[in-house]
């Protein structure tokens, strides 16, 4: 239980102190819970399940059901996203409740769609190959290959591709709602 109610813990941002608060626990005993020191009774687990907010199997959980620990996809195991755009390639499966969703994307070398995407979360940019336009309405980035961009995903944003080289991009979105 120990490294998973640690794990739960930083996942939901709340501070040893602040569940130490909510528990009516020690922030010492619980400091020892989570290094493998103590080991919490049944009335314990219950209460810190209620303090997180989880059901109690996930404190004992080493993952969660059905979930596997890892995602590993192959290069020619690649998937496209189903409902998006072409150019939009999956680079994890079976991610569950995971918060972070990465994709290679190949935008397009115009703006198809006059729209911009905007969604919760925040999302990374960093591109593998080519030269990227981003366009936040107004202002314009140029990224070239080798550069990076992070920024928060409810900013209106949409990416084309520039150049004669298709562009390619390894984009990492953080899902807030998982």
């Amino acid at each position: 239980m120990s490294i998973r109610l640690k794990l739960l813990r930083k996942k939901l941002g709340i501070t040893l102190d602040a569940l130490a608060e909510s528990s009516g626990m020690t922030k010492s005993y619980l400091s020892k819970v989570e290094r493998g020191l103590n080991t919490p009774s049944i009335a314990a687990a219950l209460k810190l399940a209620r303090a997180l907010n989880v059901n109690v199997e996930e404190l004992f959980a080493e993952d969660q059901p059905g979930h596997a620990r890892y995602s590993l996809v192959r290069s020619g195991e690649r998937q496209a996203v189903v409902g998006q755009a072409p150019g939009y390639t999956v680079l994890a499966k079976q991610i569950g409740s995971r918060s972070l969703l990465p994709f290679i994307i190949s935008p397009p070398p115009e703006f198809n769609d006059a729209s911009f995407k905007e969604h919760l979360g925040e999302e990374f940019l960093f591109v593998h190959e080519g030269q990227v336009e981003v366009d936040f309405g107004n202002e314009r980035v140029i990224l070239e290959r080798g550069d990076a961009l992070y920024f928060n995903a409810q900013t209106p944003h949409r990416l084309r591709s520039l150049g004669e080289l298709q562009a390619q991009l390894l984009v990492v979105v953080h899902d807030t709602e998982s």
